[in-house]
């Protein structure tokens, strides 16, 4: 049987850059193991399984080593993908049933608009030895449901960041680590980058869940419902994000860099 495979640049207005991912289109349930051997072997930072069920498409997401619960730029990706080879219609929602939910992707003119989960940030204690590992003296130490969370003084301190990633996937019970700070730059509102060398990624290039935390911290210390991010990775990308009470609406654009099967 051959599966269709699409390889998606998500929040990206143009190839390589924003983040990549894999969407691998299912007719049928596939197991875990398989699904993470072929994650694997795209070596990407997320691979999306696609197929459908009841009144939507069921959504899984694989890093190249673990499941992850949630995850933004590759169910971005994976609409695209669905609305590209005419699975659904663009003018009609798209209904992810996921480990975190029931998430919906629509069309708003060349954004598309990912209604996901608001995550809750509580003040906390550094990981012992995390700030040694990413090199900084926050101003703010939170945790969010997946990820440490530190604020800093300057888009220079995120910009110049070189984290000891070995010395990251030693400290247990860190999935991943958001830095962030406000941007200089009047275009955005806050700019961040996103380490998780414990699952599999050493520096994410546009993480979407991030920003779930990222929205409602920075709305609340800007006092706005309606932000901009810059994820300063080396591919870069944008994330749009509107608040709505208990939830976030990320917005972003994807672009199609290959089409594929496998055998």
């Amino acid at each position: 049987m051959r599966i269709p495979l699409i390889h998606v640049d998500a929040f990206a207005t143009r190839p390589f850059e924003g983040n990549p991912a894999a969407v691998c289109l299912l007719d049928d349930e596939r197991p875990s193991d398989w699904m993470q051997s072929v994650a694997a072997e795209m070596n990407l930072s997320e691979t999306a399984f696609v197929r459908p069920a009841g009144d939507g498409f069921e959504l899984r997401w694989f890093t190249p080593t673990i499941e992850v619960d949630l995850c933004g730029h590759a169910t971005l990706a994976s609409a695209h993908a669905l609305w590209t080879v005419g699975m659904t219609p663009t003018t009609e929602p798209i209904r992810f049933h996921t480990k975190s939910g029931v998430l919906t992707c629509t069309q708003a003119g060349e954004i598309i608009e990912l209604d996901f989960p608001a995550l809750p940030l509580a003040e906390a204690m550094p990981a012992p030895g995390l700030l040694d590992a990413l090199g900084i003296r926050p101003t703010f130490v939170g945790l969010s449901t997946f990820d440490k969370f530190l604020v800093v003084d300057s888009e220079e301190e995120v910009r110049s960041l070189k984290p000891n990633f070995h010395a990251m996937r030693s400290i247990l019970g860190l999935r991943g680590a958001i830095v962030t700070s406000t941007s200089r730059d009047r275009s955005f509102d806050f700019i961040s980058r996103y380490f998780a060398p414990g699952a599999g990624i050493d520096e994410d290039p546009v993480t979407g869940s991030a920003h779930c935390c990222l929205g409602p911290f920075w709305g609340d210390r800007l006092g706005k419902s309606e932000l901009t991010g810059y994820q300063a990775s080396a591919r870069g990308g944008v994330v749009q994000v509107r608040l709505k009470g208990d939830r976030v609406v990320l917005g972003g654009k994807a672009v199609t860099v290959w089409r594929g099967e496998l055998v």
